[in-house]
């Protein structure tokens, strides 16, 4: 861990995390430094160290997504720090995927969305890339059944125009675990193709995801 978990008063000045991480970077510093940041402060009979701890541990051990409603589950984390973590996490997320991730098939997407594959209800993701395919964007559209209706082109196409994108990828799941179009999917994928060759940002390809696997319009000559 790097350190013991103690009190922080008890931490020598030049140890205390953020005077460390000012100091030395945050590469010197272990995960649960790193965690003690963020969450600023324990709670009565916690140490923030312990806390920390406790998230790491939980996240370790079932390998869960880093969400509010597991933060806010462990003893010591309010509803404000689990929110504060959690915009951490999807800010560094979107940062690190602004600068590196190119897309060259259906496959590079996937580890990009693969956390809506286990997903109770339909999410409608719209995943913006540059004239290089690299991704500059990619964001929860809708949440909920999918048809025409609730995936209007406006608000498909809005962030991908702020992003001044080159064209975009349509990622939906499937929690039914079904990997074949409905009919809405079809209508709705038709739609916005239409609206994106009038807009100047060709949609690429429309991925269907499911614990099972995926399917991809494009590769399946749908488009």
């Amino acid at each position: 861990m790097g350190i013991s978990l103690k009190h922080i008063k008890d931490i020598p000045d030049f140890d205390r995390p953020r005077e460390k991480l000012a100091a030395r970077g945050p590469e010197a510093l272990s995960d649960t430094e790193l965690l003690a940041i963020l969450l600023g402060s324990g709670v009565k009979g916690k140490d923030v160290f312990q806390v920390a701890h406790a998230i790491l541990r939980k996240l370790d051990r079932d390998r869960e997504k880093v969400n509010v409603e597991t933060l806010v589950s462990i003893e010591g984390v309010g509803l404000a720090k689990a929110c504060q973590i959690v915009a951490s996490f999807e800010f560094a997320r979107r940062r690190l995927l602004r600068r590196s991730v190119v897309i060259q098939k259906a496959q590079d997407v996937l580890p990009l969305v693969s956390y809506i594959a286990n997903k109770k209800q339909e999410y409608f993701l719209c995943i913006s890339l540059n004239g290089a395919n690299e991704v500059i964007g990619n964001r929860v559209v809708t949440v909920g059944l999918l048809n025409t209706n609730q995936v209007h082109p406006r608000e498909v196409f809005a962030d991908a125009i702020s992003d001044r994108a080159a064209s975009i990828i349509l990622v939906h799941n499937h929690p039914s675990g079904v990997l074949k179009p409905s009919p809405d999917d079809l209508a709705t994928t038709r739609q916005l193709v239409d609206a994106g060759r009038i807009l100047g940002i060709p949609v690429l390809d429309h991925i269907i995801v499911t614990r099972k696997g995926y399917l991809s319009f494009k590769e399946r000559g749908l488009m």
